[in-house]
């Protein structure tokens, strides 16, 4: 029989330490990490919602080629509104997790 070979799991040291920033999810560190996402979120929401109008403009101006464009922004924006509603939803159920637990 043939011995195989298993790559040992490396694991990970800290979520917090994704990304380019290198923050650590601890202490106000981990506030801010927190903040960016919701941040982010509501940015993303922005953005979206900007490209839509401005989709729909361009399409009921006649200046827009393609009518596709608009349905897949307008996908884009509810994606991005119901992606904003999880993260609140979650950090919601979150806190009151926390409030419950009894020291």
């Amino acid at each position: 029989m043939e011995q195989m070979f298993i790559t040992p799991i490396i694991p990970l040291n800290s979520i917090g330490n994704i990304g380019s920033d290198k923050k650590v999810a601890s202490g106000n560190a981990g506030n801010s990490v927190f903040q960016d996402v919701f941040k982010n979120a509501i940015q993303n929401v922005k953005e979206t919602d900007k490209n839509l109008t401005t989709q729909e403009y361009l399409l009921s101006t006649g200046q827009i080629d393609d009518a596709h464009t608009v349905p897949a922004a307008a996908a884009k924006a509810q994606l991005s509104v119901e992606l904003l509603t999880a993260l609140r939803n979650k950090a919601l159920e979150s806190y009151n997790e926390v409030m419950r637990i009894s020291i």
